[in-house]
């Protein structure tokens, strides 16, 4: 009895599928962040949390989406107005987005609420810069930014740098299908597609940013939102179940 108690317990807070080491964390988040090695999250509620070795810590404010990354600490609210952590204080940055991503070597990116695309080059204090085309969700790693539209589609901008946020201007359509899709700190790409299933871009590198092909992840469940850093790839699955999973 006591060895088929222990044998559920590590079946509920761990998982292994193939390459990937999946343990539940404790709590609920609908949307989470990772990168320079930080930890950021939202609940339903629009509470705010960052991790720490002792747990969650909930941060005054209240927003629907939140990015961390070498931008510093973004997030934007219900009212789609856009903060930046700094000080320990949210400060309102002019503009309006639906998200933003701090992936960007120094510039944010994000859309709006019509899926119109802008970045901000120089950070906080300049102008957001409208760029072509039309995503529902966008994010920006070292050398490109990845989005996906209103149908899925899935599109790469290259020539993305600290002084040109915008890029060469020249999107590429990327074959298949994602609802949302995350660059890491170091490059790489992970998405999600609208059956809950994940996927990671092979052969991404400075001198190839739009890789090679797409593999599924194996996951213990289907989630809706991934990101990845420092070897971690964070999932939170449609019960907004949080999983830290490693290879």
């Amino acid at each position: 009895m006591e060895r088929t108690t222990v044998v559920f317990v590590l079946l509920c807070f761990c998982f292994t599928s193939l390459a990937l080491e999946c343990r539940v964390v404790p709590g609920s988040l609908k949307q989470l962040d990772v990168g320079n090695g930080q930890v950021f999250g939202v609940n339903s509620n629009n509470q705010i949390y960052t991790l720490y070795s002792t747990g969650w810590i909930q941060v005054p404010g209240s927003l629907k989406h939140v990015s961390v990354g070498p931008a510093g600490v973004w997030g934007v609210d219900s009212n789609n107005y856009i903060y930046k952590l700094g000080g320990g204080d949210w400060v309102i940055v002019p503009g309006l987005l639906k998200q933003v991503d701090a992936g960007g070597m120094i510039s944010p990116a994000g859309v709006n609420m019509n899926d119109d695309i802008y970045c901000l080059t120089g950070g906080q204090g300049s102008s957001w810069i409208n760029i072509p085309g039309k995503l529902k969700y966008y994010s920006c790693g070292p050398y490109s930014c990845w989005g996906v539209n209103a149908v899925d589609n899935i599109y790469i901008m290259k020539g993305v740098t600290p002084t040109s946020c915008a890029g060469s201007l020249n999107w590429q359509q990327i074959p298949g299908g994602l609802s949302m899709i995350e660059v890491s700190t170091d490059g790489k790409v992970f998405g999600v597609n609208s059956n809950g299933d994940i996927y990671q871009r092979d052969g991404v590198s400075p001198r190839n940013p739009a890789g090679t092909g797409w593999h599924q992840v194996p996951s213990p469940q289907k989630v809706k939102h991934v990101s990845y850093d420092l070897g971690h790839l964070w999932l939170i699955g449609r019960d907004d179940r949080i999983m830290d999973c490693t290879e």
